[in-house]
């Protein structure tokens, strides 16, 4: 399964902070999840093919990062694995994040339900226990202003968590682009305008 859909929910989406990792076993086969952030599909792609195990039953995964999904049953019936560990992902808020289960079959057919069960709850425990951190939205600012007010509105932008991105000066002062949190944005645009007197106006960079 592979496509894209907007995501209304990325502004209280999380993230791995590192790598994780969770095995169990359900009616004597093993399942082994694997967790991983990641910031494209081929990073995605690329962690899938390092920790899949070659001798191993199936080597199911998904990933999201940002619009983009994607999931693998790898052999397993339809709908029974990478698409319950997309819709743990998804149902846990992660976001740039691709899962990994690994099955090793013990002799005995769990049936449609059961894989559901087992790969989406493999999945899901290991990314319950799993270190996260939110992910900030960010929007970038361009405007110019003077010499003069240079050093006042670093300082003041560095206390909203803004950071510069990029600076070109000439004859009349700095062409800025800043990057601050979306949340902050307005404050942002009103601190600016009243640190330059009304005379930088930042637009929104897309």
């Amino acid at each position: 399964m592979s496509g894209s859909r907007a995501d209304s929910q990325a502004g209280g989406r999380v993230m791995l902070e590192a790598p994780a990792r969770l095995e169990k076993e359900v009616r004597k086969s093993v399942f082994l999840a694997q967790a991983a952030p990641v910031a494209t599909p081929a990073e995605a792609l690329d962690f899938v093919r390092a920790v899949s195990v070659a001798d191993a039953t199936h080597n199911c995964w998904a990933y999201r990062i940002g619009q983009d999904y994607r999931s693998d049953d790898a052999g397993e019936p339809g709908g029974t694995a990478g698409r319950p560990i997309l819709q743990v992902i998804d149902g846990q808020g992660f976001d740039r994040t691709v899962v990994v289960v690994t099955r090793w079959f013990g002799g005995i057919k769990l049936g449609a339900g059961g894989l559901v069960r087992a790969y989406g709850g493999t999945a899901a425990e290991c990314l319950r226990l799993a270190p996260r951190t939110p992910i900030v939205t960010l929007v970038r600012l361009a405007f110019h202003c003077g010499f003069a007010d240079l050093a006042l509105l670093r300082a003041r932008l560095g206390a909203l968590d803004a950071v510069v991105e990029e600076e070109a000066f000439d004859a009349t002062g700095a062409d800025l682009v800043v990057a601050v949190p979306e949340a902050r944005m307005d404050e942002a645009v009103a601190r600016i305008g009243d640190l330059t007197r009304g005379q930088s106006v930042p637009r929104v960079l897309d």
